[in-house]
């Protein structure tokens, strides 16, 4: 009894010691410059007497906290990245509650007495093969997107509409912390959701050592990211229209957490591809002539899904996994008139082809990747990812001949394709650096492609349709290349070298099932490559390169079956072409020069089995086909520049010149000749009052011949203004692409015994749009899926 007495004294005086009124300490978390709240900032409860933190939470959307506590002598740090840490001491905790009211966070660089930005500019360097874009707090601060840091960036220009050039040209391959990524992918952008302070620098590669495919691009840019947790919602809505019809709505988010990176995109859309083309083939032995002229159009109703997540085990290990499907649905209503004329330029007939077409295209496509970040260097990575891709099409068209005139050309024709693609890629990367000045990179990858198009013709003889058993069949195209790669680089000072070998091992089937026409090749070949770089100062360096290139053909280089739209000018593929080998030679000087960059570049480039397209004529049919035809010995030089001469101003242009040399001869004729081409491109922009922004860019591309024809020239012209609206997160833009409807394609074959005309316009694209960004992210233009087929 007295032991049950003393236990429950003891209980009660433990109790009443250690219980004291708890306190609800809240408060809300803005931007000192702009008000504007801060989400995911930092609240950490501290104990005074030991510094140690206790407890804490984060702010939500609103800026807003809230935590509880029974300690005294306690005070709070409030954080947020690139934000001064705010202390709050003297707490009164005496009530039940403790209302802060708004705090705010002085940015980095700011003191409440002078608010200046003393912001770290940032600065371009020059490694061995690439050129690395370190951004600053003069963008990261700023809230802005990635694609205003890739505006930023030398030789990098991003169009109104979102488009990223690398040295005037598209095409650009963009990796996302060294890997491929549905982020910034063509087919849906959501670049615009990246914001600057998630960014640690942009790396560009215009000559790729033998790290990468064989098969080249443009050039590469690659975005790294920062570790950095807890960046919040961003994300972007976005709503078009156009002529010729061209409408869609996109939503884009980005979510960052302390342990997920969540992307995902919504669209759906219309639009209309008109092209207008015209043709002249002209027998000179006969002096009959056909002529075709009419308008091809190419309609789609698209809806576009990605979704995606980086998934952060820790602070070294993450995982990425991403899906996008995609579902076209193409209509092709196209109209051809025809006239056939004899020597005397007589119309011996003349009818029209009408050509109804309906396909469905769905795709779909996943990513999963590992990435390891080892302890002992931030450069020592493992990356082993899988990217696949399916794309399917199954597609109907008919065609009707009417005529109008003369000899009776009426006739009727149906075909059908079904098609699908399966793509598939591994890859392992490990970079690994032996000391401060010697790295070492090697890997493997190993890509599949398998196809299979079943397409059939039919000609209706007045009582059915029966099939063309030559114009039909089933052609399968099965490609593996299994590569394995080494690199080592040394740099010292201002003073570097890099070099590396690439050895692919391709294996290449083709068949046509119905005639049992096989073709096998497997080829092994090693790609060196070799990269120098020399800094002269902080403004001038030297970059010079030598990589081993590779042409594989194309699906549609091999396969010999095409749809005859346009029955007098024929496309079909040769399943026995061989790949083309190009060796390349680069040595580019860089200048920074203020608020200027150039670059001044000479290349040479020398190909072996170059692919050509060479046309036949058979019976006023013309026939193009692709061919290896010899080499060609190509020597240019470049020049690209970014220029700002005014706060309002930017001046990107780019001039390339080349001079080739062609050898090749083909069934005893000689395709020797010596020619040369040059073009040049100039985008400027202009920052107007009233929030406005204007950007026009014209480019020129001079005639230049080929084995067969000469292509004409082109002039033309693009437009665009974007007014930006709520304190930048929304925009209304106008573009129109094409301005004069000058970019014509012509070209002209002209042989003794036969001669050519062709002539395509695409015509004026003209786009109105409205976007918004929230959170950090960028207002931008959703375009939908890129065009396949």
């Amino acid at each position: 009894m007295l032991r049950s007495a003393v236990l429950t004294f003891a209980l009660t005086i433990l109790l009443c010691t250690c219980v004291r009124a708890q306190t609800v300490i809240s408060g809300r978390v803005v931007d000192q410059g702009g008000g504007q709240p801060i989400e995911f900032a930092t609240v950490l409860l501290v104990e005074a007497a030991s510094g140690s933190g206790i407890g804490g939470t984060t702010t939500d959307a609103s800026g807003y906290f809230s935590l509880d506590t029974e300690s005294g002598g306690v005070y709070l740090d409030i954080s947020f990245i690139g934000f001064e840490t705010r202390r709050m001491e003297g707490l009164d905790l005496s009530g039940k509650t403790l209302e802060l009211g708004v705090i705010e966070l002085t940015a980095r660089g700011q003191t409440l007495d002078e608010i200046t930005v003393r912001a770290e500019k940032s600065t371009t360097e020059f490694k061995l093969d690439k050129r690395v874009f370190n951004v600053g707090k003069d963008l990261s601060s700023t809230g802005a997107s990635a694609l205003q840091v890739l505006n930023n960036v030398p030789s990098v220009n991003v169009t109104i509409e979102g488009q990223v050039q690398l040295r005037g040209s598209g095409g650009v391959q963009i990796l996302i912390n060294g890997k491929p990524s549905a982020i910034a992918s063509e087919q849906g952008n959501l670049l615009g959701t990246i914001t600057a302070d998630m960014i640690e620098s942009i790396e560009v590669i215009t000559n790729p050592s033998a790290k990468y495919d064989a098969e080249g691009t443009s050039g590469i840019i690659n975005i790294v990211l920062k570790k950095e947790d807890a960046k919040g919602l961003n994300g972007a809505i976005s709503v078009n229209t156009g002529t010729p019809d061209n409408h869609s709505v996109g939503l884009s988010l980005n979510r960052r957490t302390d342990k997920f990176n969540l992307f995902s995109q919504l669209g759906v859309g219309y639009r209309e591809l008109p092209n207008e083309e015209r043709t002249e083939n002209r027998n000179l032995l006969s002096g009959q002539t056909v002529f075709s002229e009419g308008t091809e159009y190419r309609n789609e109703l698209y809806y576009n899904a990605v979704l995606g997540t980086d998934y952060h085990i820790n602070a070294r290990n993450v995982i990425t996994l991403s899906g996008n499907f995609s579902y076209e649905v193409e209509d092709q209503p196209s109209l051809n008139n025809f006239r056939l004329t004899d020597a005397s330029g007589e119309a011996m007939s003349t009818w029209r082809r009408e050509e109804v077409t309906e396909a469905t295209n769905p795709k779909y496509q996943f990513e999963l990747a590992y990435k390891r970040d080892f302890e002992d260097h931030e450069d020592h990575d493992l990356l082993v990812s899988a990217l696949g891709t399916l794309f399917s099409k199954d597609q109907s068209s008919e065609f009707t001949n009417t005529t109008l005139s003369g000899e009776d050309r009426d006739a009727r024709q149906r075909t059908r394709t079904n098609f699908g693609e399966q793509e598939n890629t591994f890859k392992i990367d490990y970079v690994r650096p032996v000391s401060e000045r010697v790295t070492v990179e090697t890997g493997t990858q190993y890509v599949t492609n398998d196809v299979n198009n079943d397409f059939s013709v039919s000609n209706f003889d007045g009582l059915d349709f029966l099939v063309d058993p030559d114009l039909t069949n089933v052609f399968n195209w099965d490609q593996r290349v299994l590569a394995f790669y080494g690199t080592g680089a040394y740099e010292y000072e201002q003073w570097g070298l890099k070099v590396g070998l690439r050895a692919e091992r391709t294996k290449l089937e083709t068949l046509l099932e119905t005639t049992n026409e096989a073709n096998s090749q497997t080829y092994t070949n090693l790609f060196p490559s070799a990269h120098t770089s020399y800094k002269i100062s902080e403004g001038v360096s030297v970059q010079a390169g030598y990589s081993r290139r590779i042409f594989r053909p194309r699906l549609w280089d091999l396969n010999p079956f095409f749809n005859p739209r346009n029955n007098f000018n024929l496309r079909v593929g040769n399943p026995n072409l061989q790949p083309e080998y190009t060796d390349s030679y680069e040595l580019t000087s860089v200048f920074l020069l203020g608020e200027t960059s150039l670059n001044l570049g000479v290349y040479h480039r020398y190909t072996t089995d170059v692919v050509e397209r060479v046309t036949r004529f058979e019976e006023n049919v013309s026939i193009t086909t692709p061919l290896n035809i010899g080499t060609n010995r190509s020597t240019g030089i470049e020049l690209n520049a970014k220029v700002i001469p005014a706060e309002f101003m930017t001046i990107t242009g780019d001039l390339n010149y080349n001079f080739f040399a062609r050898q090749g001869e083909l069934e005893g004729t000689s395709f020797d000749f010596s020619a040369d081409q040059y073009s040049g491109k100039v985008t400027t922009k202009f920052d107007l009052p009233l929030d406005f922004d204007l950007e026009v860019t014209g480019q020129y591309r001079s005639a230049f011949q080929t084995v067969q024809a000469e292509v004409s020239d082109q002039l033309f012209a693009d437009l665009g203004v974007r007014k930006r609206l709520f304190d930048g997160r929304g925009a209304v833009s106008f573009s129109v692409r094409d301005l004069f409807a000058s970019r014509i394609q012509e070209s002209v074959i002209d042989r003794a015994d036969v001669y050519q005309y062709n002539r395509q316009l695409r015509g004026r694209f003209i786009t109105l749009g409205f976007s918004y960004g929230f959170g950090k992210g960028e207002t931008m233009q959703y375009g939908g899926q890129q065009r396949r087929m």
